[in-house]
């Protein structure tokens, strides 16, 4: 069995015991997080949501916060003396992923 979540602007396909790395939610370790945009759902037959699915959810487990690997955005102009360097560390949240909901 597996469902379709969306959340922070993406989307995740997801299966009981995934860990999942989703933009940051501001939740501590330990805590739990339930998913309400599910917008589909398989269980031998798949149902997908108008657009979401009625009364499914998705819960999980908070496993870490943290930060990924640096990206380098470096920018210049040719011929002229413009260069700019510069790095980012997206935060994510990483989520056991413990039960899907259908009713």
């Amino acid at each position: 069995m597996y469902a379709i979540i969306a959340t922070g602007g993406k989307q995740y396909k997801v299966e009981e015991g995934d860990i999942i790395r989703v933009e940051k939610l501001g939740v501590e370790a330990g805590e739990t997080v339930t998913f309400d945009q599910v917008l589909g759902v398989c269980n031998r037959k798949l149902k997908v949501g108008d657009p979401t699915v009625s009364g499914a959810t998705v819960e999980g487990t908070v496993v870490e916060n943290g930060k990924g690997k640096k990206v380098i955005v470096y920018k210049y102009k040719p011929k002229k003396t413009y260069h700019k360097k510069n790095g980012h560390r997206q935060q994510y949240t990483a989520v056991k992923i413990d039960k899907i909901n259908v009713k």
